[in-house]
């Protein structure tokens, strides 16, 4: 079959996609849902290159765990009755207790046209503007920020000024692991031309490893840095006097508003980093800021992209090749639902809330009625399900049970709002358990309509499945409701229709006032909107005339202060960061099928530096609970330097389905910035301990089964089945239980408390459970690849291990190729190899998507020890 031009549904890169079927294009059983993934060279996002999340696309399109019909409460519903009984439910609140008594929480996973449906219904005919999305958890400081200083949501930046940049400063951003196709541009701009690389963070991430210069700043230290970075330009004569004297205002007092007394004690960095950072950056001026979570997921957001922008536009470095402040998002189509007004504190087509702005909206939609003013935020709408004023909420694509800060509160809430409806593909997730309704929602593959990337290219997300059960496009079921509840305007045949509104608007009484306008699409044929290519509105450089979207035409400087967060306390001295490892996805209910995807990183790990860990008492390799005043997590302990003295670092995959430990949901308080709404996940007062446990173990699996009853268990895909590590108190005789029927191989050593038990069924090894309460237990790698073994022996099985051990691969670096540690680092050794390429060239590692070569790079060092030691 012919490939299909598609966009990959992870990060905001928005990589182009070509996917070829390898069944028939109607096919909906789950041995026809195969597909073969590469990247398309035609799409100017990627040029072809994917990284290793969207490489193993193909390992996450079955049929494995998907909502295939409408249910209410347990039991399956045909779609009208489900229809029926969510809009009489949202209904029944409106006139009992006002429109503001219902809610929508949407999603970045979206695409345009279903943000679209759902914003229309909400604001314009609902009434109410209580719709907002979980990317207000992502990147709603850097929205904040573009109006306060351009008057529109607009980022100024392309990908190609990557190419021509002279300086790149990254800034809470380890794009080596969450961007890899972008890390791989620098890497290819380094290469060319020389291009120089900063890394703002406070962790040593991979991304930082490759650096020109580090600058491990001390958290929420941001607004310091760049204002005295400022400053020191000021001093030095090194501002654009003409773009601030004809294309920016500055307001009265902003220097002495931005003043700080000593940047380098602020930021905890050395006098001779923050020189060589003022340096590089006076001596480069094409210079592009790509900021993402470390700015954004800070009670201080807004402020940190202020003072990046204020940089740019202060020193002219803005709407010029190779130079602008960049904020590069999270999520396929988070920038989508902010042109659409996904987000509630937003109309459509980026307008705000302003008499004739909701005039203007309510006569393009012709719409009953129109929301008053902003609606609540992410958190403030859980608080407002807390405390009962919210009756009715639609929660889409996206699973805020874990994501959302403070877990016990989006527990609370979902479990006291009288009615939850929840559209999602996955049958079990967290959130879901609390719903009232499911709605079975189509998955990428399946999917027809576009998303908008990082630089603001809308791109087409094609179907190339065919929808399975019962499920439906998210806009149809929102339009669905919106029809049932009376409300006109909502007959849409299909996505293009959809698209071709909303192009509209973006062009309805514009008059230039705004760059979001493509209304010249508005009148697209079905035809042409099938075969649309990429497209960025806005051009590649918004700004380059010296115009702003404001009512003078200028751009404004906004004064921010350095406001210091308090010191942890005695019970809470740590400051506690997440973050996302390099080959999942959010939480994991896509990334989490692939059993190639799940080897990088097998755990949740606590990341602590080696001194924190002596002071704390907890070890590598062992169990740490860590704390917060919000609640606390088991995590396994990685000791390692790349932390700073006094972080700590978790990521945010795990869930209930996953383990039932490594939360990172449950530790993040509720604080937010005061002007985004956006929660500040990445400084947390935190504490660590270890947890010791009277045993240790594993288990081996063919299906998934039940969860463990156990103090803490964590789950893998594999090759063949699934891993779930377990510790516990008591006796672990219990999870015996958990093993299927079979031919039954055990050996029970009561004196070291070793039990080892493999379960065959005609030769083939289907389970096989190891717990011990003082003795080592074996390596799971020769163990998990039995589950594919046709023959296997029961006494190699309880050993641990085959006969003639082959050498141990160590952890996987390169999952393209399953290559581990222990196998680079021999080469590295045994062959002399001195950098990525070589190792490439010896074992192909790093030479698929790419995403491994930081690593492998991280471990080049090691070679002066190994050859010449």
């Amino acid at each position: 079959m012919s490939p299909v031009k598609t966009t990959c549904p992870y990060c905001g890169v928005g990589c182009g996609v070509l996917a070829t079927p390898a069944g028939t294009p109607n096919a909906t059983t789950d041995a026809a849902r195969a597909a073969t993934i590469a990247g398309d060279p035609d799409h100017p996002a990627n040029r072809g290159k994917l990284c290793s999340k969207g490489t193993h696309l193909g390992e996450t399109i079955g049929l494995e765990g998907r909502l295939l019909q409408p249910m209410i409460g347990a039991k399956i519903a045909e779609w009208p009755a489900a229809l029926d009984l969510v809009a009489r439910r949202f209904a029944a609140a409106i006139a009992e207790h006002g429109p503001d008594s219902v809610a929508f929480y949407a999603s970045g996973q979206m695409l345009t046209e279903d943000y679209y449906v759902a914003n229309k219904l909400m604001k314009g005919f609902i009434g109410t503007a209580n719709i907002d999305t979980n990317s207000r958890l992502c990147m709603a400081s850097a929205v904040a920020a573009h109006v306060r200083a351009f008057g529109e949501d607009i980022v100024p930046c392309s990908y190609d000024d990557l190419d021509t940049a002279e300086l790149i400063i990254l800034v809470g951003s380890n794009t080596a692991w969450c961007h890899p196709v972008i890390w791989q541009r620098i890497e290819a701009a380094r290469a060319a031309r020389g291009t120089k690389l900063v890394v703002i963070d406070p962790r040593a991430t991979e991304t930082a490893r490759a650096a020109d210069l580090h600058l491990a700043i001390a958290p929420d230290t941001d607004v310091a840095l760049f204002n005295g970075l400022l400053t020191e330009a000021k001093a030095r004569w090194r501002l654009d006097g003409r773009a601030l004297a004809e294309r920016v205002t500055v307001p009265d007092g902003f220097w002495p508003a931005i003043a700080v007394a000593d940047v380098a004690a602020t930021c905890e960095i050395s006098a001779d980093d923050l020189q060589a950072f003022v340096d590089l950056f006076l001596d480069n001026p094409r210079t592009v800021t790509l900021f993402s979570q470390g700015v954004n997921q800070s009670t201080s957001g807004t402020d940190k992209a202020n003072a990046i922008i204020n940089l740019h536009l202060a020193t002219g470095r803005i709407g010029k090749p190779g130079a602008g402040p960049f904020s590069i998002t999270g999520q396929p189509n988070a920038m989508g639902g902010r042109e659409v007004g996904g987000l509630a504190s937003m109309l459509a087509v980026h307008m705000g809330f302003s008499p004739e702005e909701r005039d203007r909206a309510q006569r393009f939609w012709q719409s009953p009625t129109m929301c008053a003013g902003p609606g609540l935020k992410a958190v403030e709408m859980f608080e407002a399900m807390a405390s009962g004023k919210i009756k009715a909420v639609w929660i889409m694509a996206t699973n805020p049970v874990v994501s959302m800060p403070d877990r016990a509160l989006a527990r609370k809430a979902l479990a006291i709002c009288p009615f939850v409806v929840v559209s999602d593909c996955i049958a079990a997730t967290d959130t879901g358990f609390y719903a009232q309704v499911r709605l079975p929602a189509l998955a990428w593959g399946e999917k027809d309509g576009t998303v908008t990337n990082s630089e603001r290219r809308v791109s087409r997300q094609r179907r190339f499945m065919a929808p399975p059960g019962e499920a439906r496009a998210d806009w149809w079921a929102v339009a669905a409701v919106a029809q049932r509840m009376g409300f006109a305007g909502f007959d849409y045949p299909d996505a293009a229709s959809i698209f071709r509104e909303f192009a509209a608007q973006t062009g309805f009484e514009n008059n230039g006032t705004r760059v979001l306008d493509i209304s010249d699409r508005a009148t697209i044929t079905d035809g042409e909107y099938a075969a649309m290519a990429p497209f960025q509105w806005g051009g590649a450089s918004p700004f380059a005339t010296g115009a702003y979207p404001t009512p003078d035409g200028k751009a404004r400087m906004v004064a921010v202060r350095y406001q210091p967060r308090a010191d942890g306390s005695r019970d809470f001295p740590l400051r506690l960061n997440t973050g996302r490892y390099r080959d999942q996805w959010h939480t994991m209910t896509r990334t989490g099928l692939s059993p190639k995807l799940s080897q990088h990183r097998p755990e949740p790990l606590v990341e602590v530096h080696s001194d924190n860990a002596r002071r704390h008492g907890v070890v590598d390799g062992g169990l740490a609970r860590v704390a917060t005043e919000q609640g606390s997590s088991i995590f396994r302990v990685a000791v390692t330097p790349d932390q700073r003295l006094r972080d700590l670092f978790v990521p945010i995959h795990w869930t209930d389905q996953t383990s039932s430990e490594g939360r990172a949901g449950r530790l993040p308080g509720r604080d937010r910035d005061p002007l985004s709404g956006q929660p500040g996940f990445k400084n947390t007062p935190a504490t660590i301990a270890p947890y010791r446990p009277e045993w240790t173990g594993f288990l081996i699996t063919r299906e998934v089964g039940a969860n463990p009853d156990c103090t803490w268990w964590t789950r893998i895909r594999t090759r063949g089945g699934w891993l779930t590590e377990l510790a516990g108190q008591g006796d672990p005789g219990v999870l015996t239980g958990l093993l299927p029927v079979g031919d039954r191989a055990e050996m029970i050593d009561t004196r070291r408390g070793v039990v080892r038990s493999a379960v065959l069924v005609a030769g083939r090894l289907q389970a096989a459970l190891f717990v011990s309460r003082n003795a080592g237990l074996p390596p799971r790698e020769w163990l998990v690849e039995q589950l594919g073994a046709d023959n296997s022996s029961s006494m190699e099985l309880l050993a641990g291990r085959p006969a003639t051990p082959a050498p141990s691969r160590g952890a996987i670096i390169c999952v393209c190729f399953d290559i581990g540690l222990d196998t680079i680092t021999r080469a590295i050794a045994d062959q002399s190899l001195v950098s990525v390429e070589a190792v490439g060239k010896a074992l192909n590692a790093g030479t698929n998507c790419g995403s491994c070569r930081p690593a492998i790079a991280a471990l080049l060092p090691l070679r002066k020890d190994l050859v010449h030691g």
